[in-house]
């Protein structure tokens, strides 16, 4: 038997029914332990657990090199009832087919990989071994050696990946060993099994329906199968498949009695069924060899331990409802839309993409799964726009254009408390960088090394100058190295102009930075702007440039800044850094920043959720250089 002290684990569905029961276990035992799961981050965890919330089949090879697990331990799977819907198909083939694959392909290579537990099922197995036309009086026990045929889905899912981890078993035995479980009727607190069901019905009130009370299943409670698992992390000397049942089965009117204990007013109604009278039983024999151990608690001492769970959990509205995120001002910016359905389906696959604009024609309507003809922001206020939200689903809003985050700024707080979450920064950030003069005077009382900016040219002015708006986009009606007069002239045709001097030959960047709800940097970006038209780059290259890095960190810590913002500045020959403007929103070439590891949206609906970013790393390397060429593209809709 090895000691688990110090191994590093990573748990996909660590926050399920089993995993939650694990997971304790694990760390109790000195593990480093990195969960995976679809569910948020069980609130009673110790902060030493790292967790990692989203569809893993978005996860990222870097995430796992990051982690370097030793052990990979896999229960994230979707089940249905006995009976599988239509619309399983293809949930069935992502969440358990292909997530599967694509986890076993991220940790196949690791060089530090040493230990693969699956957990797999008894549903495998041949069902015409246990399945009966009548009521059975003994029960068939099945052993790891039996034909398998799989009776639905998720045993074909279970089987696929079982011959999968035999492939790579040819190819990798000499780096890691595999362990496969074959687990029978798991019940435990918070499932969604027949047991749970039932006690969550009672518990309010309603009477249950009862198919098959002879039936015979092996049920095994998660706690019991959390201590198995551990019996076979602990021995990586077992390999290949294994049975894991609590080895006595038990009949369905057993179940009944039990509850009734529990519930003596209880109504139990036997209805007519079609299927098949089942009769399964684990052989645990093996298990019992090699462990030393079998299951010891019995439907009689776990299902107190459900009743008491679900009764702390009655009043809970039901499992959370993933929100949708709404894209204000959505235009045609179809790369950013792009870019927030990757993150909400690296998240959860049943958020919503809400594309808004005040254009009933706006490109993005095409790009979103649905369209929102905004009113202008003229007629709304907090209250109205919540009511828009909530009408549609809307517990995230990233704002997109200058002109609306002063808005959203201002109502960020009440959003917030009424279950919206928008990417915006507070007012006071908003102001100070929409407006040039005011960043260019916050940043010399700061200490930062902005370009000065001043609303009137000096009457002795020399050398060349840049004009442009004091309020909003930079890139508006701009001059560019304009000498005195020509500045002057320029000017009359602003609203509101000021002045900067022209630094020519200084290359320009842009530093795509992220900022947490603590108001902390959570990673910096910096790309060059290589081709710019109408003040966005065309083209653009990530760079390495501590310096400008480190100057983002400190205007971060200097403003209320909140989400994606982008600040611009030149660097010249010595590698000093001259800050031009911060734009405090997701721009037009930021897409390359996401590309590069900072994953802002992700990030967002994160927090939009609770969780805390301290789980999440900023996976970049600055020595790897990508290029963005932002260009038009065609698509075809069959109608």
């Amino acid at each position: 038997m090895q000691t688990l002290s110090g191994k590093r684990v990573f748990i996909s569905g660590g926050a399920g029914v089993i995993g939650s029961e694990l997971v304790p276990l694990l760390f109790e035992a000195g593990c480093e332990i990195l969960v995976g799961d679809l569910k948020p981050r069980p609130g009673a965890w110790p902060g030493g657990i790292r967790y990692r919330q989203g569809d893993l089949n978005e996860m990222s090879a870097g995430e796992l090199q990051a982690f370097a697990p030793e052990i990979f331990i896999h229960l994230a799977a979707t089940f249905e009832r006995s009976t599988e819907t239509y619309g399983f198909w293809e949930e069935n083939f992502r969440h358990n087919v292909q997530l599967s694959h694509h986890l076993m392909t991220l940790h196949k290579d690791l060089p530090g990989l040493r230990r693969v537990v699956f957990a797999s099922s008894y549903l495998i197995y041949d069902p015409g071994l246990y399945s009966f036309d009548a009521p059975q009086l003994q029960v068939r026990r099945l052993s790891e050696d039996d034909a398998i045929f799989p009776r639905n889905l998720i045993g074909m899912a279970k089987v696929a990946h079982e011959i999968e981890l035999r492939f790579l078993g040819g190819f990798r035995k000499d780096r890691f060993t595999t362990i496969i479980a074959r687990i029978y009727r798991g019940y435990g607190r918070g499932s969604n099994c027949v047991v749970s069901r039932w006690i969550r019905a009672l518990l309010r009130g309603e009477a249950i329906q009862v198919y098959r009370p002879e039936g015979l299943f092996d049920y095994i409670y998660a706690g019991e199968t959390a201590l198995g698992l551990m019996k076979l992390i602990e021995r990586p000397e077992v390999q290949g498949i294994i049975n894991l049942g609590n080895g006595r089965a038990r009949r369905v009117s057993e179940l009944v009695e039990v509850l009734r204990r529990h519930f003596p007013s209880m109504v139990a109604t036997t209805c007519d069924s079609d299927i098949l009278f089942e009769a399964s039983e684990a052989n645990m024999d093996r298990f019992r060899a090699v462990t030393g151990w079998i299951p010891q608690r019995q439907l009689e001492d776990a299902i107190p331990l459900i009743i008491a769970d679900e009764r702390q959990h009655l009043d809970d509205a039901g499992a959370k409802r993933h929100g949708n995120v709404m894209i204000s001002s959505a235009a045609k910016k179809v790369p950013l839309l792009q870019r927030v359905r990757q993150a909400a389906a690296k998240l959860h696959p049943e958020i919503g993409l809400i594309a808004a604009d005040a254009s009933d024609g706006a490109l993005s309507r095409h790009f979103a799964n649905t369209f929102w003809h905004m009113p202008l922001l003229s007629n709304l206020d907090a209250g109205s726009l919540m009511r828009a939200c909530r009408d549609r689903g809307v517990t995230g809003i990233v704002p997109t254009r200058d002109g609306e985050l002063p808005f959203f700024a201002e109502h960020r707080e009440a959003l917030a408390a009424g279950g919206i979450a928008v990417m915006v920064s507070a007012p006071q950030a908003v102001q100070t960088c929409l407006d040039k003069l005011e960043f260019a005077e916050h940043c010399a009382r700061f200490g930062l090394p902005a370009i000065p900016t001043m609303v009137q040219l000096p009457s002795d002015a020399t050398g060349t100058w840049v004009v442009k708006e004091r309020h909003g986009a930079g890139s508006q009606r701009m001059g560019l190295n304009l000498d005195s007069v020509q500045a002057r002239a320029h000017a009359q045709g602003l609203r509101h102009p000021v002045f900067q001097e022209y630094l020519g030959g200084f290359r320009e960047f842009s530093a795509d930075v992220y900022v947490d709800r603590q108001g902390r940097m959570k990673g910096c970006v910096v790309r060059s702007r290589d081709v710019i038209e109408n003040g966005e780059s065309q083209v653009t290259t990530t760079e390495d440039c501590p310096a400008l890095v480190a100057m983002c960190e400190r205007l971060v810590e200097s403003l209320p800044f909140y989400g994606h913002i982008i600040i611009q500045a030149f660097v010249d020959e010595a590698g000093s850094v001259h800050l031009i403007e911060c734009n405090p929103r997701f721009g037009g070439a930021s897409s390359l920043s996401i590309e590069a590891g900072l994953d802002s949206f992700y990030w967002f609906l994160l927090e939009a959720q609770g969780a805390d970013l301290g789980d999440y790393r900023f996976l970049y390397d600055p020595q790897r250089r990508l290029r963005q060429i932002r260009h038009a593209q065609d698509r075809i809709e069959v109608l």
